[in-house]
């Protein structure tokens, strides 16, 4: 007899239980048989500081049919065009590059880094290929009020609110896309003999059935994590940082300029983010407590802010960078913080939480019998998803130039470094990373134009040989020209960012 699924039951709220409840539900909405359940308690407090995203959220909050207009409002949202990476490479006061979210000019024609390597034209590798550099260096938007919802002139992501990104998915899945929403606290996973879920026991709503449990309970993981048993894998050999100290800094004025990027400065042990939204900063320092005591990590961070931290108190989140063995595991799949978490390094918590709510949704398993299958290959793409993340954030710290601690230096020996990141490394040196390359894939997260950025930033240099420049330069150079104009062009008619944000805020962006 087969055992179709219909009933899906996420339990756990905050960012990655929303998200991923909208996502499926949008995807499925006009099926009668077919429901949508959030579960939460009503007594956990969200993690709330997971305030980056990619370009990927602006296609899903519009299949969601969010207004884009409402998300600024009721968010406190603001535009990020990348981030700009300050003292990672030899940690002087102007040691700073930029990872765009805008690929170089014509980058599926031509690979600019050989050019750009044999002649920089006194240009950083961004500003050469890349307009982003440039707006963000200006203060300046993606977009001018006239630009409809999630359409862009510059390529871009968000900052947000989590504590509001939240409530706000909340109501319009229940509003707006017929997601059910019980507020109860788990007592008890009832299993099936065959190893499945069958139910969640609550305190306040009873026994809640499903065909497909999503597990979004966060670090505790009550789910995948303690009902199917699936361990967790360590990464900290790899990725040393496991601590962060968060606070929230009131800007002076209501009118001080916002930056439209996240700005990611390097400390002796670890790193500081800074974030801006429409009332305030968010900024954190990410450290290894193996390098540096809590105490000193928080004096870097006053250190940094300066007299605005004076009167506030700082978070303390502890990371265990790693994930699951396996995130689908019968008829529970991990979610969020569930399935795991890394530094935010490149803001990668909320895409992971976006990428998998997509291949639930668009894979949704017509029934029981054919489940194990679509969960294996979710596990593949997943497994390398997060493989991938892991290389491309040690790829800042590889680059490094810098030997004035520990933490640096130790960031640079061979035994922490995965073994496909060295042979990448090893290849580079003699072949500029480019999409035709090793970044062909469908699962890949960061495309190999991240990779020249990062790089190239970084003052890594791959050999040229200038007998193969001939074929396309004449291309090449007609493609820095492009760019140039281009810049010239949006740098002249994109509105200052605090300018558009608050013309959003007042008359909205035109619809779609």
């Amino acid at each position: 007899m087969v055992t179709p699924v219909r009933n899906i039951v996420i339990v756990g709220g905050g960012t990655a239980g929303w998200l991923t409840a909208g996502i499926i539900a949008a995807r499925h909405k006009g099926r009668a048989d077919f429901t949508v359940t959030l579960v939460e308690s009503p007594n956990t407090p969200i993690i709330g500081v997971g305030e980056g995203t990619w370009p990927t959220l602006r296609t899903t909050l519009s299949r969601m049919g969010v207004s884009e207009t409402d998300f600024f409002r009721e968010c406190d949202a603001a535009f990020k065009q990348g981030a700009r990476f300050a003292r990672w490479t030899t940690g002087a006061a102007d040691d700073g590059y930029y990872h765009p979210l805008m690929l170089p000019q014509n980058f599926g024609q031509v690979n600019l880094a050989p050019h750009w390597l044999a002649d920089d034209g006194g240009e950083s590798f961004c500003d050469s290929v890349c307009a982003q550099g440039r707006i963000c260096d200006e203060g300046l938007a993606p977009k001018t009020i006239a630009t409809a919802e999630y359409d862009a002139l510059a390529n871009y992501a968000y900052h947000l609110d989590a504590g509001k990104f939240a409530p706000f998915l909340q109501r319009h899945c229940t509003e707006k896309l017929g997601v059910r929403h019980v507020l109860a606290d788990v007592e008890q996973v009832l299993m099936r003999d065959n190893g499945d879920i069958r139910a969640i026991s609550t305190t306040q709503a009873g026994e809640i059935e499903g065909d497909l449990f999503v597990d979004c309970t966060g670090f505790k993981a009550l789910l995948i994590g303690e009902a199917m048993g699936v361990p967790f894998r360590d990464c900290n050999d790899v990725l040393f940082c496991d601590t962060a100290l968060a606070m929230q800094v009131p800007y002076e004025r209501p009118d001080s300029p916002m930056a439209s990027h996240t700005i990611s400065t390097a400390q002796s042990a670890g790193w500081i983010w800074d974030i801006g939204i429409q009332t305030r900063r968010g900024i954190g320092h990410v450290y290894s407590s193996n390098h540096i005591s809590d105490e000193e990590a928080e004096r870097e961070l006053r250190a940094y802010i300066g007299p605005a931290a004076d009167g506030l108190s700082a978070r303390k989140i502890k990371i265990r960078s790693g994930h699951r063995e396996t995130f689908w595991k019968g008829n529970c799949v991990a979610v969020g913080l569930a399935a795991g978490f890394l530094e935010p390094l490149e803001a990668s918590a909320i895409v992971l939480i976006e990428l998998s709510a997509k291949i639930i949704a668009e894979q949704m398993p017509a029934c029981r019998e054919v489940m194990d299958i679509i969960a294996s290959r979710f596990n593949a793409t997943t497994q390398y998803r997060w493989g991938r993340i892991i290389d491309f954030l040690k790829l800042h710290y590889v680059l490094t130039q810098r030997t004035d601690s520990d933490f640096w230096r130790d960031n640079v020996r061979a035994e922490s470094i995965p073994e496909r990141l060295q042979e990448l490394l090893l290849l580079w040196r003699y072949q500029s990373p480019w999409f035709h390359d090793e970044f062909d894939r469908v699962e890949e997260v960061f495309p190999s134009a991240s990779y020249q950025y990062v790089l190239y930033g970084m003052g890594f240099r791959t050999e040229v040989d200038p007998a193969s420049l001939g074929r396309d330069g004449r291309v090449a150079e007609r493609t820095r020209r492009e760019n140039a104009a281009l810049t010239q062009k949006l740098c002249a008619g994109l509105p200052r960012h605090r300018d558009l944000i608050d013309k959003i805020v007042a008359h909205g962006l035109q619809p779609v």
